[in-house]
């Protein structure tokens, strides 16, 4: 019995050791936190209508500007480092022709100006969403998030994370090819 007790924390120690192995080594496809699932996948993108920002930012727009061909929204903070991270790359994919529309989440008019005039605007239009309410609708979990658009105004694609030269160039483009087929 006194062998028993002696062993049984060692045992109970390897099978936790066993157990969060196999959660570590889980495929990346079932612990990669960029592919939540969205409700909004293959329906149409929400029929928001955002003002802009401010009078100096072109911006404020409804969902019936996401149809006619293949968009992105882009939901970002000016509080938000990783949306600070990824906006090079999201200038990139505008300079390249995508028409990336943005979503500016639980912000202040005054600091997301800020942030767009130091950082760049590559944003096709910038609606202000200060209390959440359009990025509910869209289920956004965090930010920054990244919706891919078609051209019937349907949800393809949803990354949630910042965008980072890996992710642009094995997923994001791709599934932007894939949406305007």
């Amino acid at each position: 019995m006194r062998r028993l007790l002696l062993i049984l924390p060692v045992v109970l120690f390897v099978i936790l050791i066993g157990v969060l192995a196999v959660l570590t080594l889980q495929t990346k496809e079932g612990r990669d936190p960029s592919l939540i699932p969205s409700a909004l996948l293959d329906k149409p993108a929400p029929e928001i209508q955002l003002a802009a920002v401010s009078d100096d930012i072109p911006g404020g727009f409804a969902g019936a500007d996401l149809r006619g061909r293949v968009t992105m929204v882009n939901v970002f903070a000016s509080w938000c480092v990783p949306c600070l991270a990824e906006h090079p790359l999201i200038t990139r994919l505008a300079e390249d022709g995508v028409p990336v529309y943005a979503i500016n989440h639980r912000d202040s008019a005054p600091e997301a100006s800020k942030w767009l005039k130091v950082n760049g605007n590559p944003f096709t239009a910038v609606g202000f969403d200060p209390e959440g309410r359009a990025s509910v609708e869209w289920g956004v979990t965090g930010v920054p998030e990244t919706y891919i658009i078609n051209a019937e105004g349907i949800v393809t694609f949803k990354h949630a994370g910042p965008i980072t030269a890996k992710v642009l160039k094995d997923t994001i483009l791709p599934k932007l090819r894939e949406a305007g087929e």
